[in-house]
């Protein structure tokens, strides 16, 4: 689960393995995997950092 921020400034938390795409147009457009679209103020990049940090603290608890 990763945090974002939607362009009415709410804090969403979304699943991070429902992320099909992920598009700058020059918003952020998140596409998951039931076709559901959310805009979000972070860039591409952040959100595939903050999914790499998220399964890095998933498989490094054991």
């Amino acid at each position: 689960m990763i945090n974002v921020t939607k362009m009415n400034n709410k804090s969403i938390t979304i699943n991070s393995d429902l992320i099909e795409t992920i598009e700058e147009t020059p918003d952020t457009v998140i596409t998951l995997t039931n076709g559901k679209k959310i805009l979000v103020k972070e860039s591409r990049q952040e959100i595939v950092d903050l999914v790499k940090l998220y399964k890095k603290e998933l498989f490094s608890q054991k």
